[in-house]
């Protein structure tokens, strides 16, 4: 029994020591640090913007920016045919194919095929585009971050030579 009690008295101090680091983590001028749940549904979806997409497309919000963070992610879901307009975004992008079928291209490059379980990264201003394909919708999480407040710089419609790979 000696040989049991080292062990525990050590991992109760190793744990109360981490229990006391963790009250005293910050300056008293933080904020209170909680976990903080979003849930389903608490945020109302909007329809992607005739300015910025071609068809039809509902955006969802998941989470915004909280400060030190600067990333933010949605929801996105084309329907078969909708597309972004062509776009960059200045700290780059992240998209996590969840249902479906699309489409992505980057400027002066050929369109490639995005299926579910695909992660795709774009670099920080690279010209680029997606959406569904012509058949299939498509739903991916998309992540960026915010540089002086903005996550991205919207351009020119993406043309249907463009969507469809000739141009």
């Amino acid at each position: 029994m000696k040989r049991l009690t080292l062990p525990v008295l050590a991992f109760s101090l190793l744990a109360l020591g981490f229990a006391q680091a963790g009250q005293t983590q910050g300056s008293p001028g933080d904020r209170a640090q909680t976990v903080e749940i979003t849930r389903n549904g608490s945020q109302p979806s909007t329809e992607g913007s005739a300015d910025f997409f071609t068809g039809s497309v509902r955006i969802n919000p998941l989470f915004p920016v909280h400060d030190p963070s600067r990333a933010s992610g949605a929801s996105v879901t084309f329907k078969p045919g909708a597309r972004t307009a062509w776009h960059t975004h200045p700290l780059g992008q992240t998209l996590i194919v969840t249902a479906g079928g699309g489409w992505v291209q980057q400027w002066g490059g050929q369109v490639q095929a995005i299926r579910p379980g695909d992660v795709v990264w774009i670099p920080p201003g690279v010209k680029h585009w997606h959406g569904a394909t012509a058949t299939t919708a498509m739903t991916h999480i998309a992540i960026h971050e915010q540089l002086d407040g903005k996550v991205v710089d919207w351009l020119e419609p993406v043309s249907d030579e463009q969507y469809r790979g000739r141009s």
